[in-house]
């Protein structure tokens, strides 16, 4: 069973991802994408289940052929690497009549090979079960060494394509896609984790051809290459749609108000009573939640603000070059860390009372000491970007905890 758990462990991750967008990709099954994400999927959970050595051994025993599991595998992973192809060629767009025409080559040349792989081995002699090193221990053997080189190869070809391939579609990819990008970052790991595979094979191969023993890379380095490629490019395929979702926006939004969230709840819990999240709340519900913390903690902070901090701020924003836009809430970031370190500072002094901690707070938040100065409106996430790593901001912050 130790064996196998290199293999059963992303398998079992894989499983996993399918039954989560099961919902998803069942709703959208008319769509040709969804199909070949399913279809990548339940390849990727087949071949690191059935190509573990425990499984191959009880698929040989329950079949009475010794290593039946060998075509099955080889098979499955053909599949698998046509299966990247067409959801390559599906993502990538164009014409409908010329995506439609490659899908159905694509999926005719890896049928064929397939097809090719089983006839090879019912061609061949293998009578010796080989869990492990099938493929260095029959090199030499007639039909039984051209299946090895057909599936090899329609491997190689299919995930050279699919690291090429996404490769140019990230570099083409706006900045801004992040879900997008960042699922084919991650195809790109997994293409070339399976070309390490595919190196570790053919060397293995080759060294056998040509007298000498360096089984250890086909049998020992090359799995866990070919467990990590499948749950990298697998998981990759998965990335965007969920990236996609309002859910995943919504939680995105909710990670990335964590900064302001933390430094605002304890004034917000002077002047609000929130209502308490149970561990199943939806995200969208928190989200809300925190951003209401967040209001009521700018709230309470109101009469701290120093219009003079946000001014000092927004030139030096602009000193630097940042865009208007950007240069505001820089300015209203640090001006609300300053009122932050002032409050937070303020309350912490043994010699100052509550009475002259309020007026003093009066006189340094305002002008002419009527009405106090209020953000400028701008969007919590991006306050919250600069509230965390602007210097700019943690210079103004620590300046007003100083003084």
């Amino acid at each position: 069973m130790k064996s196998g758990l290199i293999l059963y462990v992303p398998g079992a991750l894989l499983v996993l991802i399918l039954l989560v967008k099961a919902p998803t990709l069942r709703r959208r099954w008319d769509q040709p994408p969804m199909r070949a994400v399913c279809a990548l999927l339940v390849m990727g959970c087949l071949v690191l289940i059935l190509a573990a050595p425990p499984t191959i051994a009880a698929v040989n025993r329950f079949t009475g052929v010794a290593n039946f599991s060998a075509p099955l595998v080889f098979g499955l992973i053909t599949a698998f690497s046509g299966s990247c192809v067409v959801l390559v060629l599906q993502w990538g767009g164009g014409p409908p009549a010329v995506v439609r025409r490659a899908t159905r080559l694509t999926v005719a040349v890896y049928g064929g090979v397939t097809v090719a792989i089983v006839v090879l081995f019912a061609m061949g002699e293998a009578p010796v079960e080989r869990l492990r090193d099938l493929d260095t221990y029959y090199a030499d053997t007639p039909w039984i060494r051209e299946m090895i080189v057909c599936y090899l190869l329609a491997h190689t070809v299919g995930s050279s394509a699919l690291t090429v391939l996404t490769g140019r579609w990230l570099r083409r990819t706006h900045p801004s896609l992040r879900p997008l990008r960042t699922g084919l970052a991650l195809i790109m790991t997994g293409g070339l984790l399976d070309l390490g595979y595919l190196v570790a094979k053919w060397t293995a191969l080759g060294a056998r051809w040509s007298g000498r023993d360096w089984d250890g890379l086909s049998t020992d380095a090359a799995p866990p290459l070919a467990a990590g490629a499948a749950l990298m490019v697998a998981t990759g395929f998965i990335v965007p749609l969920i990236g996609g979702s309002a859910t995943w926006r919504d939680f995105s939004e909710y990670r990335g108000l964590h900064p302001l969230w933390k430094a605002l709840r304890g004034f917000a819990a002077s002047s609000v009573r929130t209502v308490p999240l149970t561990w199943w709340s939806p995200v969208g519900i928190r989200l809300i939640h925190r951003e209401s913390v967040i209001d009521d903690g700018i709230l309470a902070l109101t009469r701290w603000f120093d219009p003079a901090v946000r001014r000092a701020a927004y030139e030096a924003a602009r000193g630097q070059g940042m865009s208007e836009a950007r240069a505001e809430v820089v300015a209203d970031a640090a001006m609300l860390a300053a009122a932050c370190g002032r409050r937070t500072a303020a309350a912490t002094a043994a010699t100052a009372t509550a009475t002259a901690i309020e007026a003093d707070a009066v006189t340094a938040g305002t002008d002419t000491g009527s009405v106090p100065p209020r953000l400028s409106g701008q969007p919590l996430t991006a306050l919250a970007r600069e509230f965390r790593a602007s210097p700019i901001v943690a210079a103004a912050r620590a300046a007003a905890v100083r003084a």
